[in-house]
């Protein structure tokens, strides 16, 4: 009887610019296989600079996959990664039954490696009703209402990821599921489990802070540089998009709305992307079975580390 062929998903995380593209491309290299990005804004095509998109010189490098594959007028949600993820590693395991995940996108990690719990069906009406609050009342109503209903996983919202009370899309989906299931939305989390075809070995990357934060602000710089104020005010007709409420381009479309200066909104950039990075790390460092390296860690010692866990 032909032995089962083990898969092996090679998960790079950790905070932005710290350098896990350049780990990626070399693990790729030496394993011979795919990299598939799970950094949820460098998804959309028209975000190049202000998302750190690896150079034509590195997408090259190795095959690419769910790197500006999208629009920002498409929706797109972590679920639909989900799926379309695993589907891309079953074509990519029949090549090579190694391959790599790498990204700071920490909802989209765990999407990938662990999938999603299963929530109930939610009336048409109760959904018609959240939209119609938010058209009133703005994000504050979803704030309150979440805070209300389920106040534990407001607060560890709060806590770990706050830029999500922000994202409407994402607290009607909590709010909804509050209303139409008449319990908690955290409730229904960590309830299922779902199997994966594959075995993750999960790399961290990390840096003493000091040095993160001066590799960021140095990569803001160049993002500037290389034109970044003209990618965003060329996005300004839809600044109201969901995909465009991040770090980078929110700043800016401030600036072109005469909120602020071009100075003061560089530096916001650079503070909002340390603040970021903060929350990556906390989110990251709760990730189990990672062993974390030092970003100036020697190649060979991290892919003799991998190697030790391919059986």
């Amino acid at each position: 009887m032909k032995p089962e062929i083990k898969n092996y998903l090679i998960t790079i995380i950790g905070p932005t610019a710290i350098g896990k593209t350049a780990l990626s491309i070399t693990l790729a290299q030496h394993f011979g296989c795919s990299i598939l990005s799970c950094d949820s804004r460098q998804f959309f095509k028209e975000m190049k600079i202000g998302t750190a998109v690896p150079s034509e010189e590195e997408l090259a490098a190795a095959p690419h996959y769910f790197i500006q594959n999208k629009s920002i007028f498409e929706s797109y949600s972590v679920g639909d990664f989900e799926q379309e993820a695993l589907t891309k590693l079953d074509e990519l395991f029949l090549q090579n039954n190694i391959q790599i995940m790498v990204g700071g996108s920490g909802l989209y990690v765990d999407a990938v490696l662990k999938g999603f719990d299963e929530f109930p069906a939610i009336a048409a009406s109760v959904r018609e009703e959240i939209n119609q609050k938010y058209e009133d009342l703005g994000i504050e109503f979803l704030q309150e209402k979440l805070k209300e209903l389920d106040p534990a996983y407001y607060q560890k919202i709060t806590i770990e990821n706050p830029q999500t009370l922000q994202n409407p899309q994402r607290m009607k989906r909590f709010v909804e599921v509050c209303m139409g299931s008449g319990l908690p939305y955290s409730s229904f989390i960590g309830k299922r489990t779902n199997k994966r075809n594959f075995t993750p070995v999960i790399i961290g990357i990390e840096a003493e802070r000091e040095i993160m934060y001066d590799r960021i602000n140095q990569r803001v710089d160049l993002m500037v540089a290389d034109g970044l104020i003209e990618e965003v005010k060329n996005l300004l007709p839809h600044q109201n998009l969901n995909a465009l409420q991040t770090v980078g381009y929110r700043e800016l479309f401030d600036y072109f709305d005469q909120k602020t200066s071009l100075n003061e909104a560089i530096e916001q950039i650079k503070m909002n992307t340390r603040r970021f990075a903060k929350r990556q790390m906390t989110w990251f460092k709760r990730t189990e079975n990672t062993t974390w390296f030092d970003y100036l860690c020697d190649r060979k010692t991290i892919i003799d580390y991998i190697t030790s866990k391919l059986k």
